[in-house]
């Protein structure tokens, strides 16, 4: 995180060196474009109880990485469709409290190590440009094919495996800043992803001391992503 922010300020501090010159004055007027882009992500779940929930899950987030391609069509000014396919990777620990009966202490933590193609298609619509910054917002509907989910295993928390759907949908709302540059336009965004969909699967029994209490487990996130066009 530490070395996104220095990339940004430096850039943003270069580039309003210089913001008496308009660069790229005509990069908007392409129909199509393309670009790639680099960034983290950090995902979270959130728990819905069948009951009270006397038997708590913490879920415990890390940082992962995100990496992809950027294909954009001008649809007219400030007004563009963005296709983003991407391989996302992150790992998050489900930390299970209050289970009288477990025998193990590792029967308390699941790792949930996942690897995700992701395909989001998003309308971005940017204010008018002045000197070298643009700002925007963007939004729409992307799905996901989770590659580590364990979906098809037979084996469940009982044998230390946590199920998780393999395809998830989302709809993303994000904002960020075009800073177009001497050779090329860069774009840093921040943006939220959220589930349309329960993502866990239960466990075989259905009073499971793991997944027994919880009705339904969505996924959600935020990318910090550095796209270069």
């Amino acid at each position: 995180m530490k070395l996104f922010l220095n990339i940004l300020l430096i850039l943003f501090s270069i580039n309003f060196t210089f913001s008496q010159i308009e660069n790229l004055q005509n990069f908007d007027q392409q129909k199509i474009h393309f670009g790639y882009y680099i960034g983290i992500n950090q995902y979270n779940y959130k728990l819905d109880y069948k009951s009270n929930p006397k038997r708590r899950t913490l879920i415990d987030q890390k940082a992962g990485l995100n990496v992809g391609l950027i294909g954009d069509l001008r649809l007219r000014k400030n007004l563009n469709l963005r296709f983003e396919p991407g391989l996302y990777t992150n790992k998050s620990d489900v930390i299970f409290y209050d289970r009288t009966n477990f025998e193990k202490n590792s029967d308390t933590l699941r790792t949930i190590k996942s690897t995700y193609i992701h395909l989001p298609l998003l309308i971005k619509y940017s204010a008018n440009r002045y000197n070298n910054f643009k700002p925007y917002i963007l939004g729409g509907l992307s799905t996901s094919y989770n590659l580590s989910s364990n979906q098809n295993s037979p084996e469940d928390n009982s044998n230390g495996t946590f199920r998780l759907k393999t395809n998830s949908f989302y709809y993303e709302l994000g904002f960020g800043i075009d800073i177009y540059l001497h050779y090329f336009k860069f774009s840093p965004s921040i943006r939220g992803i959220f589930s349309l969909k329960n993502d866990l699967i239960d466990d075989n029994e259905q009073n499971s001391s793991w997944t027994g209490n919880i009705d339904s487990m969505s996924a959600r996130g935020i990318f910090i992503n550095l796209s270069f066009h």
